[in-house]
């Protein structure tokens, strides 16, 4: 796992064989890094991380700048994982929590700036996961939320959604929560 840019740039670590996440590859973590930067500014953010798996998009927001992260991954071996480079890097602006994401977002109060989520393509319920973050507690007006899917999703219909960006098989939809219309 490398971090692409900012305070831990270039910094790699090795993955131990036994994670069964499916991280998000190099190439597509950068090109979406180079849309979120021209979105938004990560310094100072609050960001979570959901379906966390090697923790690779949390450390890519932090070392952006982001004041506080929070990696939520339910599997022990990649939570021992995250938890390793975390005390490599002595950064005490991640937290992480073992969760069952569905359970966190509909049990988290706390507010988020930006919201990545990563998970299983698999996951039975899947396509429920941008609709059950964009109405939690979880965000605010002007909150940006980025969910990597296969190219089966569309969540095009979706009223927050901005834009979609595909980088191989990698796809991922970006949406941006805004006031409801005819409200200031």
């Amino acid at each position: 796992m490398r971090i692409i840019r900012g305070k831990y740039g270039r910094r790699r670590f090795d993955v131990p064989h036994n994670i069964s996440a499916r991280p998000t590859t190099d190439f597509a973590r950068e090109n979406i890094f180079n849309v979120i930067d021209n979105l938004v500014d990560l310094e100072g953010m609050s960001a979570l991380d959901l379906f966390a798996g090697t923790g690779a998009v949390s450390y890519e927001l932090l070392s952006r700048g982001c004041a506080s992260v929070t990696a939520v991954e339910k599997a022990s071996t990649q939570l021992a994982f995250i938890n390793k480079v975390k005390a490599l890097l002595g950064d005490e602006n991640l937290h992480v929590v073992r969760a069952d994401v569905f359970k966190y977002i509909a049990s988290c109060r706390d507010r988020f700036d930006f919201i990545f989520a990563d998970p299983p393509y698999d996951l039975p319920r899947f396509g429920e996961i941008p609709g059950l973050i964009l109405s939690s507690d979880m965000v605010r007006e002007g909150s940006v939320v980025v969910v990597e899917h296969s190219k089966a999703f569309d969540f095009s219909d979706n009223p927050f959604f901005l834009e979609h960006r595909a980088y191989g098989s990698v796809n991922f939809s970006i949406f941006r929560v805004t006031a409801p219309e005819g409200n200031p």
